[in-house]
């Protein structure tokens, strides 16, 4: 979708499927000049510039850039109902009672200490404790269409969500407390699932499916997990009993030890099965995977009978571990494909970041930041929406014309 990459007809009719699009939020704006500003903003995050900051697509429209920062540090227009409208399209076109629940973070590096959120933590952007802002987010996947549909800033406890003066400088609402990255997601889930989604399943990396407060809370909400574990993660594959059969209390002291999931077949153990995850770009996806019931482990307490699934790499040998609450008569098959397909957001946080110019950003308070995030979820959606229609269109245009090639044979 990039600008250099298509003819001026396309260009032109892209702009024109923009223009309908930003009218679903409309209503998001009390003054038709600030919803208009809103267009202007999505069209240089769609725009072929290679710095989707406020002066370069302000210059490219040629508007003043300090009609873009006041956009989205001080003129009034409700980002929160932009936020939920963005769900609701989605919901609207794409809902399925299968739909997959993705949880994952993107950060973005930036120098000085000003911007909201900053501080030297893993930026994953860089690849190393790096200075950064962090956000975590909630994907939405079904078949073949992936989309981004919430989000929030993390606030590091004692450099932000602690310091009332460095808050005050950024403009941080006084009621926002500080929450874990965990904390955030279930925050994410719970407002998404009240305004109407649905999910069947949910995965995430082990940052969060490690956590059992964040597995826990996602059971409650009645969604089957498929999460990674850190290796070190330990518990039993048979239901742990006491050492001590006449011990009166289920002391952690009285029960077999539990072992990490990296160490709990180095002999024996379920069989291997290969499993042909997905097709991709570059041909299928085949990775080799045991699966056994399993007790984690949680500060000398068992937790709820669960599956724990190894999966093998069949070319490069790389192990993953995931835990799953899935019902006993789970397909394993599926409880991989939920797994794998947190590699989707991944690739939506690429095309955020090299199409749109998620963080590309220049704000440092809390507000025009928050909104810079919210915008960049409906550009991303349109961007997903209309990649999907242009390779629908090329498909049936090479299906035509090989048919042609057939009949003049």
């Amino acid at each position: 979708m990039n600008g250099e990459q298509l003819p001026m007809s396309q260009l032109t009719d892209l702009y024109s499927r923009l223009k309908r699009f930003s009218t679903h939020f409309e209503d998001c704006f009390s003054r038709k000049p600030t919803h208009a500003h809103l267009l202007t903003y999505m069209a240089g995050q769609h725009s072929s510039l290679q710095r989707k900051s406020i002066e370069p697509m302000a210059l490219a429209a040629d508007v003043p850039p300090r009609t873009l920062q006041e956009f989205l540090g001080l003129s009034r227009w409700d980002h929160e109902r932009m936020r939920q409208r963005v769900l609701e399209l989605v919901i609207k076109k794409h809902a399925s009672p299968s739909a997959i629940a993705l949880i994952d973070e993107t950060s973005f590096a930036k120098k000085g200490s000003k911007t909201a959120g900053v501080q030297r933590q893993y930026c994953g952007a860089t690849g190393k404790t790096d200075n950064c802002v962090v956000a975590v987010y909630l994907g939405y996947a079904k078949d073949d269409f992936h989309a981004l549909v919430d989000c929030d800033l993390y606030l590091p406890r004692e450099t932000w969500a602690e310091n009332s003066e460095r808050r005050a400088e950024a403009g941080i609402p006084t009621d926002l407390e500080f929450r874990t990255k965990g904390q955030i997601a279930l925050d994410l889930l719970r407002r998404t699932i009240t305004a109407g989604a649905s999910f069947k399943y949910l995965t995430a990396d082990e940052l969060y499916g490690t956590s059992s407060e964040f597995r826990a809370g996602v059971a409650k909400l009645g969604i089957v997990y498929v999460v990674e574990l850190n290796p070190t993660t330990s518990g039993w594959t048979h239901k742990p009993r006491l050492e001590n059969q006449r011990a009166k209390k289920n002391k952690p002291e009285d029960m077999q030890a539990p072992r990490r999931v990296d160490q709990t077949w180095k002999r024996g153990g379920p069989s291997w099965h290969t499993y042909r995850i997905k097709e991709t770009e570059k041909g299928p996806m085949v990775w080799e995977a045991r699966a056994a019931r399993f007790w984690p482990s949680h500060r000398g307490r068992v937790l709820p009978e669960a599956w724990l699934l190894v999966a093998r790499n069949v070319i490069t040998g790389e192990l993953k571990y995931f835990l799953s609450n899935a019902a006993v008569d789970a397909r394993i098959e599926t409880l991989l494909h939920v797994a794998f397909c947190r590699a989707e957001v991944e690739q939506l946080f690429e095309a955020s970041k090299g199409e749109i110019g998620l963080d590309h950003f220049e704000v440092r308070h809390y507000l025009p930041l928050m909104r810079h995030l919210i915008v960049s979820l409906a550009s991303l959606l349109f961007l997903e929406e209309q990649t999907r229609r242009l390779r629908k269109k090329l498909l049936v245009e090479c299906m035509s014309g090989q048919s042609g090639d057939r009949s003049a044979a």
